[in-house]
């Protein structure tokens, strides 16, 4: 687990900076060899667009970037667990890996609303194997969330 941690704390740094911009608190990042070879961030405020999910944004640059069987060799490290639109996402490019933060049951006590369906949902219902592991690192995952959503006194 040791060997995730690294990745898991610059997700939930690319999360902090994404609430700073005025965004929802999300990150992603992309692992090849053990680099990280891309990076994202929320957009849905700046391009009003409610599909620019950290993990949307990511997966869309790395197909358009790197070669399908890179991209098989690649995990995929986010701040939250992935939505089953960002899940479909994953599927579709051929990640193989996915290790996230908060989970969407963390995401739901905070923010009061959340899919109830998480990424292993999606990726069971799948052809092929992803391979998931989260939540790592929860309660930090969960801090930028809680400085976002309202929750009750």
């Amino acid at each position: 687990m040791n060997e995730h941690k690294p990745f898991i704390f610059r997700a939930i740094e690319l999360s902090s900076q994404a609430l700073d911009k005025g965004e929802a608190p999300f990150g992603a990042l992309l692992v090849h060899n053990g680099k990280i070879v891309l990076e994202s961030e929320c957009t849905v405020e700046a391009e009003n667009d409610q599909t620019r999910h950290a993990e949307l944004n990511l997966v869309s640059h790395a197909c358009r970037q790197m070669p399908w069987q890179q991209l098989s060799e690649c995990t995929l490290y986010t701040s939250t667990e992935p939505c089953p639109m960002c899940a479909g996402a994953i599927y579709w490019a051929g990640i193989p890996k996915v290790v996230y933060g908060c989970s969407m049951e963390a995401l739901g006590q905070i923010a009061g609303h959340s899919t109830r369906m998480g990424c292993r949902k999606v990726f069971d219902c799948c052809y092929g194997n992803i391979e998931v592991i989260g939540p790592v690192e929860e309660e930090l995952a969960c801090e930028p969330h809680m400085k976002c959503w309202p929750h009750p006194s």
